[in-house]
């Protein structure tokens, strides 16, 4: 029945595309101004030309812009920080940004940059070492669909009569990502503030991803435990037959997949989206995308790795094409050690981000301008 799959399919892409169309006239829009990539290098080619500027002492002598000028950033300032003080050398006023004839400012972007721009640059660059650390996630989450359905398929894929498909133990990750997600929303996030005395707020999105990784690695160590004793189920004189222990074993690694999603996919998403400015709000979406697409390179250059080094004269390596010849379990294992190594590196790297900050300008009933300092 494949032509009924691929029709029931389209269908439902059908559907998708009418409900889209529905929507989009309802969304608010964010209208971008500018290519975000340039005003990324701006940053980085003026302070570059202004390598032996001096930085002023008050950090009020530095430019910025108002008025219809931000709104490429969605009408917001951000606050100067004192991280990457060579990028505030961008925004540095020097004789060459002044037009002699009418003593204003003539103002070249990639010489000259304002401090809400250069700021944009600071926060995508202390979101690196947070982005390096998922990607090892990636590497894990990567295996539900490569290795562990391999394993699967060496067990005993045989229930009550019907045969079960190795890949279609993934509906066991779907249904978990459902539930955790219920679980969350509905249960912990409203729980996690009645916990905390002085706090009303839930898990940030850098504790959840946190979260996600501790639950990552806690897949890795089911997925090896389960494969562990699987080699012990299988037949000793006859080691081209699956293992006789049921792939219903492999239920725990699939639900705990599922329930690291919850923390990390969606943390990611949240976290990256919410740090990015409006003005480089496309990098959000860019680096979370990023993450698992080198996640799915980084798993196949580690299986190439560890093939190469475990293969010996008398062993045919970790990850053969056999597994009953080999040590899928120690790979698992291996994949747990790294991500609790990424986990630590985490932690260091979380505790050091600072979030940004925005100036926001309101109107007050009398019609008065006032500022509100918001951390976000």
């Amino acid at each position: 029945m494949w032509a009924l799959g691929f029709w029931a399919s389209a269908g439902s892409a059908i559907v998708a595309l009418i409900l889209f169309l529905v929507g989009t006239p309802r969304y608010r829009h964010f209208i971008p101004k500018s290519n975000p990539l340039s005003r990324f290098c701006q940053v980085i080619i003026a302070a570059l030309r202004k390598w032996n500027a001096e930085l002023p002492s008050v950090d009020d002598e530095l430019y910025e812009v108002d008025g219809k000028e931000l709104a490429e950033n969605g009408d917001k300032k951000i606050l100067h920080t004192h991280g990457f003080k060579f990028l505030d050398k961008a925004a540095v006023i020097t004789t060459n940004e002044y037009n002699l004839e009418g003593n204003d400012l003539g103002i070249n972007p990639w010489s000259l940059c304002s401090v809400t721009q250069v700021e944009e640059v600071k926060c995508i660059l202390r979101l690196l070492p947070i982005w390096i650390c998922t990607i090892l996630y990636s590497v894990v989450f990567s295996q539900m669909a490569s290795l562990f359905v391999e394993q699967g398929a060496a067990m005993k894929t045989i229930f009550i009569g019907f045969h079960i498909p190795p890949a279609s133990m993934s509906s066991f990750d779907i249904l978990s990502v459902a539930a955790f997600i219920f679980i969350y929303r509905r249960v912990l996030d409203p729980l996690v503030p009645r916990l905390r005395k002085f706090s009303s707020k839930g898990l940030t999105e850098l504790q959840r991803m946190g979260i996600g990784l501790i639950i990552a690695i806690m897949a890795m160590m089911a997925a090896g435990t389960v494969e562990h004793f699987r080699l012990k189920y299988v037949p000793e004189d006859c080691l081209k037959c699956s293992s006789t222990l049921s792939i219903f074993w492999q239920v725990p690694q699939y639900v705990l997949i599922g329930a690291s999603e919850v923390f990390m996919y969606v943390g990611q998403l949240e976290f990256f989206n919410g740090q990015t400015p409006d003005g480089l709000k496309s990098f959000g979406s860019a680096l979370c995308m990023t993450s698992i697409s080198l996640g799915n390179y980084v798993s196949s250059l580690l299986v190439t790795i560890v093939m190469k080094i475990s293969v010996s004269h008398k062993m045919p390596g970790w990850i053969p094409g056999n597994l009953n010849k080999g040590h899928l379990d120690r790979f698992y294992f291996l994949l747990a050690a790294l991500t609790t190594i990424d986990l630590a590196v985490y932690i260091v790297t979380a505790k050091w981000y600072k979030y940004i900050k925005f100036e926001e300008r309101n109107v007050t009933n009398n019609g008065e301008m006032h500022q509100d300092f918001r951390l976000v």
